[in-house]
């Protein structure tokens, strides 16, 4: 294999909102190239990075996939992510390690919600960012007002590089700005034409916006503009490349992917302006065990250290781990320390990939990203470096799921090999979490997304032989108390021999939500002697493990032990463990209990058009609206709505905003069930 100067490597991700071309455009890339002879179609399952039977069945991108290939002399990694929220991990992974995204848009809805959300991991790593609007030939295509929604949502840095000639079904040429050259497109093959004279106006006019964004991101080139008027195209490449590292300037270009115009183009813009790992600031890890800090140079001679992005599990392979390679080289046979987990891991065979099809190569480079194979104990977010230098890089920051379901499965037999292969598919990807929950008696898995569940059901079946259903989950309700009560009772039991013995008296007061439980002993004068006030609390705590009116935990009270009498003979721990138990369930039952349900406090990010529905969708799920506030051209509602209400809601508010609404969620109190939707609760539970 070639080996390329760390000078040379341009790590670029691809990213945008679902279906806007993502895939057909690293087809496209790959087939200028040189790297494939012809261009995968989606529609037909026959792309290099949507190889997997899940992406070839649903027609959809579902995992991020790793591609390479030479252009102009740079090595181009290009990691093809998928643009479904239900997928946002393998987002967040791939611009965790990227140098430069370029964000794909559609031609006619331009700048969705899936932009934003890229927008803001790009944001957040702080990476050099380019738009590229595809798909030129659909016939409501409409450049100029693409354009107008990036500058508007992202700000007057999004620069236009060129524009298309003509838009729609006859869309084939395209006017590039800095050398004032038409790129005529023919079976996606460029040559170079003058500007015609009907569009030289246009040209002008937007040449102008580009040298000024060139010239503001260099002060020496703004003052040879200012004081001549025009620049180079050397100097325009120049300080558009100053502004792109610095992320002051954010370029637009366009094309088609599927008829592969514009790709040249693109390619030669990432080569030229987008940085090499050398040019990105340096990266920080720290000593393990210790705060403190290590700087780390992207120099082939420096110490190792690597970031595992990604984990896959493949057929007949077993599990390969993408990684990029920020300082030092690992080469195979290698001995390395996996940092995150004080383990030492033995390096075999190392590839570059093209989707599935591998190409062995004996080591990696700082700034490269390659895939490692059988690696024993290391796992997504880990870091592997020098055994005597070590290092702990940042991992990667994965969302918190949105989605709950419960298993069940098909078969008894399948049991057992359930949580196996639920355990691997967690490590293959983090955002999905799998919990065998006692308290409701059902194994919950938690993701993205319905979709995303349904795939890791799909990978159970396939790569585990298990046949799992999906159903909702049970909530996990608890009891509480409303008022102060008093509990008395007494165990007496004579079976021969020495009996069982223990009186206790309680009285019970409600706390505030979130405050517990709490045990306090009360008894003077030795009514209980010391050595079994640990079992009358034992037994206290463990009958608030069940409640009185549907079996939950009971929570949030305080129970005083203020009197009692024993026995010297039949008295024993077990006998005021009982009374304890007993005493409180009818304390309880005097205290007015009432069932508390789980209240989530949940986001949405929506567009004006939808945030009607969307409001008045959670306020039919016994949802409090807490306010709106405006992020970008976007509306962010926040409310309070109980976890009851939320089955499913990822695919309802999908459906309800054609795919244009995201949302999070995460726990924020118990609060009281409405009456009359408690009594149904209570009602069933009693049934079961």
């Amino acid at each position: 294999m070639k080996e390329y100067q760390t000078t040379q490597i341009r790590n670029l991700c691809l990213v945008g909102h679902n279906s806007t071309g993502k895939t057909s455009l690293v087809e496209a890339m790959l087939f200028s190239a040189g790297e494939t002879n012809r261009i995968g179609n989606v529609e037909e399952g026959s792309t290099i990075s949507d190889y997997r039977p899940e992406e070839v069945e649903r027609k959809i991108s579902i995992a991020a996939s790793l591609l390479h290939c030479e252009w102009k002399g740079k090595e181009l990694n290009i990691i093809d992510t998928p643009g479904y929220a239900d997928f946002i991990g393998e987002l967040a992974g791939a611009l965790r390690v990227a140098d430069s995204a370029i964000i794909v848009l559609d031609s006619v809805s331009g700048v969705d919600v899936g932009t934003e959300k890229v927008w803001e991991y790009a944001t957040k790593y702080q990476i050099p960012c380019l738009f590229f609007v595809n798909a030129m030939t659909k016939e409501r295509a409409n450049f100029n007002q693409v354009c107008q929604a990036v500058t508007e949502r992202f700000g007057h840095q999004a620069v236009a590089l060129q524009f298309p000639a003509e838009q729609g079904e006859g869309f084939s040429n395209i006017v590039d700005l800095v050398e004032m050259k038409l790129l005529q497109y023919e079976h996606g093959k460029s040559s170079q034409a003058e500007i015609p004279a009907a569009l030289q106006s246009q040209a002008q006019e937007l040449r102008e916006k580009l040298i000024e964004a060139a010239a503001e991101a260099d002060d020496q080139l703004l003052e040879k503009y200012l004081e001549e008027g025009e620049l180079s195209p050397q100097e325009i490449f120049g300080g558009l490349k100053k502004g792109v590292l610095e992320r002051n300037l954010f370029p637009i270009l366009c094309g088609d992917a599927l008829a592969n115009i514009g790709t040249d183009a693109l390619m030669d813009t990432v080569a030229e302006l987008g940085p090499s790992p050398v040019e990105m600031p340096s990266v920080r890890g720290t000593i393990p065990g210790t705060d403190k800090e290590m700087e780390l140079k992207c120099t082939e001679g420096g110490s190792l250290a690597a970031l595992v992005f990604k984990t896959v599990s493949e057929p007949h392979m077993g599990e390969l781990s993408f990684l990029r390679v920020y300082s030092g080289r690992l080469n195979s046979g290698d001995e390395v320390l996996n940092t995150a987990r004080d383990a030492t891991e033995k390096i075999g065979q190392i590839y570059l990939l093209n989707g599935k099809i591998r190409k062995e190569i004996g080591n990696v480079s700082a700034g490269e990203i390659a895939a490692l194979v059988k690696l024993r104990q290391t796992h997504t977010g880990d870091t592997l470096s020098d055994r005597r230098k070590p290092v702990l890089l940042p991992g990667v920051e994965f969302p918190e799921p949105v989605i709950r379901m419960a298993v069940e499965p098909k078969s008894r037999a399948d049991e057992d090999k359930i949580s196996t292969g639920l355990a691997q598919l967690h490590e293959e990807d983090p955002t999905f979490l799998f919990k065998v929950d006692s308290e409701i008696r059902q194994t919950i898995i938690s993701g993205q997304g319905e979709l995303h569940l349904e795939v890791i059901v799909q990978k159970l079946k396939a790569n585990f032989g298990v046949g799992v259903e999906l159903t909702q989950p049970k909530i996990p309700y608890r009891e509480t108390i409303q008022t102060s009560a008093e509990g008395h009772h007494r165990h007496k039991k004579q079976t021969g021999g020495h009996g069982q013995y223990g009186e206790v008296y309680i009285k019970l007061e409600p706390k505030s939500r979130g405050e517990g439980l709490e045990f306090v002993n009360a008894i003077v004068g030795g009514a209980i002697p010391s050595k079994f006030i640990p079992a009358v609390e034992k037994g206290i705590r463990e009958a608030t493990q069940e409640g009185v009116l549907a079996g939950y935990p009971v929570i949030d009270l305080k129970s005083t032990l203020y009197d009692g009498s024993f026995h010297p003979v039949d008295s024993s721990d077990l006998s005021f463990k009982i009374a304890g138990s007993m005493a409180l369930k009818k304390a309880v039952l005097s205290a007015r209990p009432v069932l508390l349900e789980p209240i989530y406090e949940v986001q949405v990010k929506v567009s004006q058009d939808y945030m009607g529905d969307v409001m008045g969708d959670l306020s039919g799920r016994r949802g409090k609206i807490l306010g709106m506030e405006q992020s970008g051209n976007f509306q962010l509602i926040k409310a309070l709505v109980p976890l009851a209400e939320l089955y499913r809601y990822s695919t309802v508010l999908r459906s309800m905003t054609q795919g244009r609404g995201l949302h999070s969620r995460k726990f924020s109190h118990y609060e009281e069930v409405p009456h009359e939707v408690s009594e149904k609760i209570i009602a069933e539970a009693k049934k079961e």
